[in-house]
């Protein structure tokens, strides 16, 4: 169930991303509603292509998607207390880990696509001082019942706004791999989880059956 959530959550969030000249970045309801206005007709368009060499959806999520997530951020929120005492470049080199890890990941489960619709929630209100804000949105998903997301946002120095974290249902996708990878880096390393991201993040893309 967890994985058919996170298959539509980051479908989801890809269709929210368009060319960065076209979006107001600095409201993040109006940049999301902005994007989902015009990203899915780029998967439709693109999709001979993409079932002839589905590597080339990395180039998308790469031109597309991480201009729009503040994977650093995410990366360090990810490691949490495992900072304490680390060595810079090893840090480093797991925040180039976590970004490569997550382009080939949102490009693998972008080969999930199936044109789902979504529906916004309540435009939330902004405060002048306030640097996080959370966007709600149901994925219509028929035949199955409706997944209600929660997307989070964070406002950089520039006053453009960027996601670092996705939830579904109440789970938290940053809380859930940091469960998954807590122990591991405390018990060989940032740097030795680094290097497992970045050897998963030379996987090829390959279509497999849709998640039940």
């Amino acid at each position: 169930m967890l994985k058919r959530y996170m298959t539509i959550i980051l479908v989801s969030f890809f269709s929210w991303i368009v060319n960065a000249q076209e979006i107001d970045r600095t409201d993040p309801y109006k940049m999301m509603k902005q994007v989902a206005e015009q990203s899915f007709s780029r998967l439709k368009a693109e999709q001979p292509k993409i079932q002839q060499d589905p590597d080339y959806l990395k180039v998308i999520v790469e031109e597309e998607l991480m201009p729009y997530v503040n994977d650093q951020y995410a990366a360090l929120k990810l490691l949490g207390p495992n900072l304490k005492g680390a060595k810079r470049e090893d840090v480093g080199e797991f925040v180039t880990a976590f970004r490569a890890y997550l382009v080939t990941n949102y490009a693998q489960v972008l080969t999930q696509y199936t044109n789902q619709q979504i529906e916004f929630g309540p435009e939330p209100q902004l405060e002048d001082d306030r640097r996080i804000s959370s966007i709600k949105v149901d994925i219509i998903d028929t035949p199955r019942p409706n997944i209600k997301l929660e997307f989070k946002l964070r406002k950089e120095k520039s006053g453009d706004w960027k996601a670092f974290d996705m939830i579904a249902e109440g789970i938290s996708l940053l809380s859930s791999k940091q469960s998954e990878w807590n122990g591991k880096i405390r018990q060989e390393g940032i740097l030795s989880v680094a290097k497992e991201l970045e050897a998963l993040s030379q996987q090829p893309i390959r279509f497999e059956s849709k998640a039940q």
